[in-house]
């Protein structure tokens, strides 16, 4: 059984402080990601993925979804979704704008990447040679 150590208290205080100050687009997004609604997955909102909180993410689906807004620095992201990446997470990045103006759309995208089956971490080995 693997045991995770415990998130340090400030990460913590910070991914609650997070959920409670969502921008337009995040709440719009969570409304249709919350309570399992997209197709029985589960998603939770800024959480903790050490060193980063998450926007969103699904653990089943080892899926990220990120919104990128006004205070977008594109190195830093491209550094954060390397090291998610890394870690076996499918990383997708929305604008704001995009969730704001094009809500299904960006649904639906989060939707075929929850449906796509996606690699186990740790594959069976293969057949026993002769």
């Amino acid at each position: 059984m693997k045991i995770k150590p415990p998130l340090p208290t400030v990460t913590r205080i910070h991914a609650r402080a997070l959920r409670s100050e969502m921008t337009d687009a995040e709440r719009a997004l969570w409304r249709c990601l919350r309570d399992n609604q997209l197709q029985g997955f589960k998603f939770r909102r800024q959480h903790p993925i050490p060193p980063y909180i998450a926007d969103f993410c699904c653990i089943d689906a080892v899926l990220v979804v990120e919104l990128d807004g006004s205070q977008h620095q594109a190195s830093s992201d491209q550094a954060r979704t390397r090291w998610l990446q890394s870690k076996g997470w499918t990383v997708l990045r929305f604008w704001n704008n995009d969730v704001l103006f094009s809500l299904d759309a960006v649904v639906e995208t989060i939707c075929k990447m929850v449906a796509t089956p996606y690699p186990h971490p740790n594959p069976s080995p293969g057949g026993r040679e002769a």
